[in-house]
């Protein structure tokens, strides 16, 4: 094992003992997917039809309320209360789904002559500090060490983590890939560039921070060999090892919980489009070269992969070993984080929505909707949740009137329905969701979920803002911070 230190996009194929796949020698990291399926990509932000669209319903809703103004504000407040309540309600429904699947079976003993090489992609930038405790997690991994291929990836300029991963490669199966200088520089961009090298049959992506329970590649194998040649991927649900540390991290454990062990399966189990959760994706290493890689130009590019992997007719499914992480501990690195996520997700509905018809015949109807009950509806509930607070603690508290008689009090009762109905479904999740677990001490912090759901919406409004004024810009998540 050693050092792929390679300077210049143009030279990887002069790189001794490589053993990626020649063809792939001219894809560049950065634009591979734009290249290739240009529609798709997150390269264009918004194209000139999106444009058009919104500009004509805009033109449409403002000569609406000028002409009908009362009507107008009812009709505002309906759908955002309908959507808000819609976006939940379909929450509800998955974790009924997803809290009925059934355990996967254990991992097979095979000898290691019959698991195939298995690749472990680790994107780093400046984090020589949680690497060798991350080295230790993945050499306690349960699997040949001869069969692993791990990919310490580390940006050009980034010396002092790429020293620290110079002494690991003579400890155990590391191998350093230097990524070239480039733009946009995101973890996407880097992955892609070690995919180049990738010799394993699958792969698995890991944080820097990630701490895999040690079967875990054992029964991904498993799960491959069992399932048909359709799924693509299998997604390991996530957890924290940190979740003392504080009301945050409760909250995002909680959070984790409804979305890895109720949300996500519940899609597993309807068939349809799974945005994928960042880290601990196992993929099929030839499909993940069919659909391009990861698209550099998307800030959430785990959620966006999900749906492209729908797109080709192919899916997604759960893998039930779970990796631990280390939750944002100060509200400033939460809040870089959930914007950094929401942006994606904008990023990804307007992608996939460019050619509707397309969407439709690639996913069916079932999972056209639930794409953009999910993914839509997320970024919708967390953009009217405080609009529909104004309204209604305006109303009840302070006796505003937006609008009087009974169109006034149409608004209090619709923006009221969505708007409790939906926390309360909320709040239900998060606090049966961990003593279904068996967590009971996290339980009465489930009650305070529309307080996290604040901050879900003010880091929403920040990622629209970054949408439209800098939508490429990766803010970095700081690991190492505790000390758990």
């Amino acid at each position: 094992m050693g050092e792929k230190d390679v300077l210049a996009p143009a030279e990887p194929a002069c790189v001794a003992g490589d053993d990626a796949h020649p063809d792939l020698f001219a894809f560049d990291a950065a634009e591979g997917l734009r290249r290739r399926m240009p529609e798709l990509s997150a390269r264009t932000v918004i194209t000139r039809a999106q444009i058009v669209v919104l500009t004509c319903t805009l033109l449409a809703a403002a000569a609406f309320a000028a002409r009908w103004p009362q009507t107008a504000g009812l009709t505002v407040v309906a759908l955002s209360s309908l959507s808000f309540f819609a976006g939940m309600l379909f929450r509800g429904v998955l974790s009924l789904l997803g809290g009925a699947v059934a355990p996967q079976p254990a991992p097979s003993r095979a000898p290691a002559a019959a698991l195939p090489v298995y690749t472990v992609l680790v994107p780093l930038y400046r984090e020589a500090n949680v690497l060798p405790r991350l080295a230790r997690a993945l050499l306690l991994l349960d699997y040949p060490h001869d069969k692993l291929d791990i990919k310490i990836i580390v940006e050009a300029d980034d010396h002092g983590t790429a020293a620290v991963a110079r002494d690991l490669t003579t400890r155990g199966p590391f191998e350093i890939v230097r990524v070239p200088p480039g733009e946009p520089r995101t973890k996407p961009r880097a992955c892609n560039y070690a995919l180049h090298f990738a010799r394993g049959e699958f792969t698995v992506i890991f944080d820097a921070e990630d701490r895999p329970e040690r079967d875990q590649l054992r029964k991904a194998v498993v799960a491959f060999r069992r399932a048909d040649d359709t799924t693509a991927c299998l997604q390991a649900p996530l957890g924290f090892y940190n979740t003392g540390d504080g009301w945050l991290p409760r909250l995002f454990t909680l959070d984790y919980y409804v979305w890895f062990h109720s949300l996500l399966p519940g899609l597993d189990r309807l068939g349809v489009p799974m945005p994928l959760g960042g880290t601990s994706n196992h993929f099929r290493t030839a499909v993940l070269r069919e659909l391009g890689g990861w698209d550099p130009y998307n800030v959430t590019e785990d959620a966006d992969l999900g749906i492209r992997i729908a797109q080709l007719r192919k899916r997604v499914s759960m893998l039930d070993s779970t990796t631990f992480e280390e939750a944002p501990t100060r509200l400033t690195a939460w809040l870089k984080q959930r914007s950094r996520w929401l942006k994606g997700y904008m990023q990804t509905w307007l992608v996939h929505t460019r050619h509707p018809l397309a969407l439709w015949r690639n996913v069916g109807p079932g999972g056209f909707f639930a794409f953009h009950l999910f993914v839509g509806g997320a970024i919708v509930s967390a953009l009217v949740n405080p609009f529909l607070w104004a309204i209604f603690a305006g109303s009840v508290l302070f006796g505003w009137r937006f609008f009087d008689g009974v169109t006034g009090e149409t608004m209090l009762v619709l923006c009221g329905s969505g708007l409790i109905g939906g926390h309360a479904i909320l709040t239900g999740l998060a606090v049966i969701g961990p003593m279904r677990r068996g967590w009971g001490t996290l339980a009465p912090y489930g009650f305070t979920v529309s307080l996290y759901w604040a901050l879900i919406s003010a880091a929403a409004f920040r990622a629209l803002h970054q949408l439209v004024f800098n939508p490429h810009h990766w803010d970095k998540t700081e690991h190492g911070i505790t000390r758990r």
